[in-house]
């Protein structure tokens, strides 16, 4: 009789005092109907009416998604992604609504996922094939605007949307990598185009600045030329008129400068005509035609 009062004690006891595990709260019903939460810790409940309806994990909770969706030119985009979530706090309320709204975790785990991929869905309906690629960010910052006030609803929140590939049919695929590759052809046949462009006009900037330069230098030559030669000229006269006028001073026939210079300038055909034949009229006219010219210049310079 002892031992099995002792045994009904122990079982009493035994119902009356629970373990909740950290992480975790506890909801308790009384005939079917919410009564209260059990916190992490050593917990008492009355026996045989207090019941255990559901333990409810406060902790993150994380599922991951692949499915497709269609952009708005009838592009297929394959979509896996990794989801994060929690329960919203530990609020009365938001236990409550943990443990009512839905049948079981199956349920929520479901409806969170197709909720999910229907905003996925529905955003990426508004975009064309080309732009989903630049839009991650926004896929994930549009899908948290939707979400979030649902969510508060059921009593979760929406901690991080990851969406880690994105993917398209084989032949989208190769016709991107096509483009791709075309577009980077064009980038280099336009850079060649430019850098030749620049050899090009560089170089025909210095021939233009060499030629510029030639050109100066040879007028600039052609000027100092034809200066010498006026100077030589200015020379000749000067020193044939002082030479006439010594001349004349001398009563000496000034036809002798003349025929002097002829003098040297048959000298100076021998010494620098390296060869070459010069045929001169060496006859008694043909000097005294010679001495006549020089003698109508030297007077017209005299005027």
């Amino acid at each position: 009789m002892d031992l099995h009062c002792d045994c009904y004690w122990f079982t009493y006891l035994f119902k009356v005092f629970l373990t909740v595990k950290q992480g975790t709260v506890v909801v308790i019903t009384v005939f079917g109907k919410f009564r209260r939460i059990l916190r992490p810790g050593l917990n008492m409940k009355i026996p045989f009416i207090e019941a255990i309806f559901r333990r409810i994990s406060i902790q993150n909770r994380s599922v991951e998604l692949e499915f497709q969706a269609i952009t708005v030119d009838q592009a297929n985009v394959y979509f896996k992604a990794m989801l994060l979530y929690a329960v919203l706090n530990q609020e009365k309320e938001t236990i409550i609504n943990v443990a009512f709204k839905f049948v079981d975790e199956r349920s929520v785990m479901q409806a969170l996922t197709r909720t999910v991929e229907g905003s996925i869905r529905g955003f990426v309906a508004t975009k064309k094939q080309s732009e989903i690629l630049t839009v991650r960010r926004e896929i994930v910052e549009d899908v948290k605007d939707q979400l979030d006030k649902t969510l508060e609803n059921w009593g979760y929140h929406l901690i991080d949307l990851q969406i880690n590939d994105i993917t398209f049919d084989e032949e989208i695929t190769k016709s991107m990598a096509k483009v791709v590759a075309s577009n980077n052809l064009k980038a280099a046949a336009e850079n060649e185009g430019q850098a030749l462009l620049i050899t090009k006009t560089k170089a025909a900037e210095a021939e233009g600045n060499a030629i510029k330069i030639s050109a100066e230098a040879e007028r600039l030559a052609a000027q100092l030329r034809g200066q010498g030669v006026a100077l030589f000229r200015e020379e000749v006269a000067k020193e044939m008129s002082l030479a006439a006028k010594e001349m004349q001073l001398a009563n000496l026939d000034t036809n002798v400068i003349l025929f002097s210079m002829w003098v040297e300038a048959l000298k100076h055909f021998a010494e620098q005509g390296k060869g070459n034949t010069i045929f001169l009229d060496g006859s008694t006219d043909s000097m005294k035609r010679t001495m006549e010219q020089l003698l109508s210049i030297t007077q017209q310079q005299q005027k």
